[in-house]
């Protein structure tokens, strides 16, 4: 009915030993994929540890076997188109095709003024997207030599060597939910479309009009994949579920209404079929707390046989 995978919060204290104990369950327990962001730091202190993501996506490659994984996502902001594209092939080829290259154009403020990366205003930023977007796209799926006169970015017969295993090189997804900007883009682009915290009226709304761009763009809908990253809150039990709504000021309902999924196993059954019905084909649920594995555990038994 739904593949449903787990995303983490990589600025919010992942370690190696998180990340390898999560990574063992998430493929242990039958979950789709394992996903993560591409975050320094958060928008406010304090600081966490923030494992370096495509480091982590290198052990993950090649120390599990059956779990999809990607970026959600991995800003042009942070690292040169060529490079991201060099690196996005060989853990792919690595993992035997399993990454999913999630592509973003960078939002937030204070990791980009900490380390000193350009962030760009909101003109220039997508702009530099796009050109990252050309650059990616081509070296991956083409071996002729690129030449490209950017107003960001300059090549000169620009190859990517070795080809990727796959062909066409990972399949690159794009995340965000922007009418104006971001579809338009996964239309002329991506090959999975993620949208971010919304219900589902408002994804089958998006998936409705990324249809009707796709078709602009000489492409069928059945091009692009559909996905949703979003919060979750899930209870192993009601006392459980209450404890863990206790410290929120918003009710399960008002949470559920700007796209979380929010309940005990059965509840989280019901919204993932509406999702579905919404023509969410992957779900990519939060988990905060990196040292729940009590909960992961509960999450997986009491989910995935009902959904898949």
């Amino acid at each position: 009915m739904i593949e449903v995978a787990i995303m983490l919060e990589g600025q919010n204290g992942l370690t190696w030993e998180r990340w390898q104990r999560i990574a063992r369950a998430v493929e242990d327990l039958g979950f789709a994929g394992l996903y993560r962001s591409d975050h320094y730091t958060n928008a406010n202190p304090p600081d966490k540890e923030s494992l370096e993501l495509w480091v982590s996506l290198t052990w993950l490659a090649s120390h599990t076997s059956r779990i999809e994984f990607g970026p959600m996502v991995s800003p042009v902001s942070f690292r040169q188109p060529t490079m991201t594209a060099r690196m996005a092939s060989a853990v792919d080829d690595l993992s035997n095709g399993r990454l999913h290259l999630g592509l973003g154009a960078g939002w937030q403020e204070r990791e980009h003024h900490n380390y000193s990366w350009d962030l760009l205003d909101m003109n220039g930023r997508f702009a530099r997207f796009e050109e990252g977007l050309q650059i990616i796209s081509h070296l991956l799926q083409n071996e002729e030599p690129l030449d490209f006169d950017g107003e960001y970015y300059q090549l000169h017969e620009a190859v990517l060597l070795p080809r990727p295993q796959r062909a066409g090189g990972p399949p690159i997804l794009i995340g965000g939910n922007g009418p104006r900007r971001t579809l338009p883009l996964t239309a002329k682009y991506a090959t999975e479309w993620n949208g971010v915290y919304i219900p589902p009226q408002t994804f089958a709304e998006r998936c409705a009009l990324l249809d009707e761009l796709l078709v602009a763009n000489g492409r069928k809908p059945t091009d692009v994949r559909r996905s949703l990253m979003t919060g979750l809150v899930f209870g192993k039990d009601q006392a459980d579920f209450d404890a863990k709504m206790a410290p929120r000021t918003l009710s399960a309902a008002e949470l559920r209404e700007r796209g979380l999924v929010v309940g005990t196993g059965n509840e989280l059954v019901d919204q993932l079929r509406a999702f579905a019905e919404a023509g969410v084909q992957r779900i990519m649920l939060q988990w905060i707390d990196l040292d729940d594995m009590t909960g992961l555990e509960a999450l997986g038994t009491a989910v995935l046989p009902q959904v898949q």
